[in-house]
Formats: C-alpha cells, sequence, structure tokens
C-alpha cells in the first residue's frame, strides 16, 4: 500500500510504491509520490521535500487556484509543469447536506476524464518520460489527485482494491482537511459533511463507469488518451521495480 508521510502543513502526502502490479513487480519507492497543495512548502517542511530528491511537479490546478495559493516553490532544477485537468469548477464546501458523495464525485470524475482528457495525456507523458522523483498535486490531493493516481497505477497493473485502499487514505487527512478550509473561510459555513472525505466506494465506481463506456479503464486510457502501449511500457520502466534477474 501507499505511504503517508508526514509534514506540517501538507495533509494529504504520500508515496505510491510499495503495491504489487504487472509481472509480481512492486511499484518503485520514492519515485512517485501524490499531494495536496504544495503551495504551503515552507521552512522545515520544504527541507524535508527537498529531501526526497523531487525534480518535477504536476500541478493539476487551475491557473487561478495557482494565482490565489501559490505553488511550489522556484527552486534550480525542479521542473514545475501546470496541467489543469478539472474544465468545471465547482464548490464542494456549499453542497446540499444531502448530497451523496459517492456518485456525486464518481459523476465528476467521468466529466474531468472525458473533457480534461488532454491534460491527463500530458500528465502520463510527463511521468513516463521522467527517471526522477517526481509529485502531482491538486488542492486536497483528493479528487483531481485521485483520478491521475488511479489512472497511473491501473496503467502500472495494480489491483483495483491496492488502488481503492490509496484513494481511501485521504481519510486520514480528512480532519485536517477541514480544519484548513475553516481558517481560510472563517466568514463562511461549510456546508457539506462529506467535505474531505474518500470513500473507497468513489473510485470504484467512477472506474466501473469507464469500464462500462471503454471496455476497461486501459481501454478508456488507449481510446480517449491515446496512451497506448508503447506509453504504458514507459510508465512500468520507469516506476516499477527492475525484473529479478
Amino acid at each position: 500500500m501507499s505511504t503517508p508521510i508526514a509534514f506540517e502543513r501538507l495533509h494529504n502526502f504520500r508515496d505510491l510504491g510499495g503495491p504489487r502490479a504487472a509481472g509480481g513487480r512492486a511499484v518503485r519507492r520514492g519515485r512517485l509520490f501524490r499531494s495536496d497543495s504544495l503551495g504551503k512548502l515552507h521552512g522545515p517542511d520544504l527541507d524535508r521535500f527537498l529531501g526526497l530528491g523531487v525534480r518535477t511537479v504536476i500541478d493539476l490546478r487551475h491557473p487561478w487556484e495557482v494565482e490565489r495559493s501559490g505553488r511550489v516553490p522556484h527552486r534550480d532544477g525542479l521542473a514545475y509543469h501546470n496541467l489543469s485537468v478539472e474544465h468545471r469548477p465547482y464548490d464542494q464546501a456549499g453542497l446540499d447536506p444531502d448530497v451523496d458523495p459517492v456518485p456525486f464525485l464518481a459523476e465528476r470524475y467521468a466529466e474531468l476524464a472525458d473533457e480534461g482528457a488532454g491534460e491527463l495525456r500530458q500528465a502520463l507523458e510527463v511521468i513516463a518520460g521522467d527517471t526522477a522523483p517526481l509529485v502531482f498535486h491538486c488542492h486536497s490531493g483528493k479528487d483531481r489527485t485521485g483520478v491521475l493516481a488511479m489512472l497511473v497505477l491501473t496503467l502500472l497493473g495494480v489491483d483495483e482494491d491496492d488502488i481503492a485502499a490509496d484513494f481511501a487514505l485521504t481519510g486520514l487527512a480528512t480532519e485536517r482537511l477541514v480544519a484548513e478550509w475553516h481558517a481560510s473561510y472563517p466568514h463562511l459555513t461549510l456546508r457539506w459533511p462529506a467535505y474531505g472525505t474518500a470513500p473507497a466506494g468513489i473510485i470504484r465506481r467512477f472506474s466501473a463507469g469507464l469500464a462500462e463506456r471503454y471496455g476497461s479503464v486501459r481501454g478508456y486510457a488507449a481510446e480517449r488518451l491515446g496512451a497506448g502501449d508503447d506509453l504504458v511500457a514507459a510508465l512500468r520502466d520507469r516506476l516499477l521495480d527492475p525484473v529479478p534477474a
């Protein structure tokens, strides 16, 4: 299973390495990370982040979010890509309390998978072409980040149960994400009690929807993203442990 890494100001940072994938090979540790907004990095948190050896950051937020909340601090040798995968922003905090997070968010993810196909393809290409540690993130590190994590792990051949378990790990950060929202917007009311939660049923329902439409998640990646065998092979070469001699 992926491994959470503790920071003071980041709440949802983890190493995606560990689970078994194609051919029984494991996803390499220390190579691919997911996170909430890296605009919060400074002081000891920044030192810890730099100590991971990250050389590439993929920021999945809207440009206006980057402008509002900041981006990862500039450092020589650190590549930065802003690939805004979500084309229809919405206010989760303001949703009606009766909205069920599983069907609602699975539908939003399906919209993202369709409308953000170009950006998702670019993200996969960056990940497949990078030989150094890389991190991708959005605001809370849950929804947009969760979609990309699911795609990458699926293409690596990771089992659906392990992918769902990784998605649900955001639940460990929910309390801190909610507290951060209240601190950021003290004049507003958090209406949706599911804010910051990550039931595994969301990513399972989303994956099932892609499979229903495209035959499988990999079928979606091939047909809608143009992620063929060469790209999948490059991802596995970069991110899976070598085949034992």
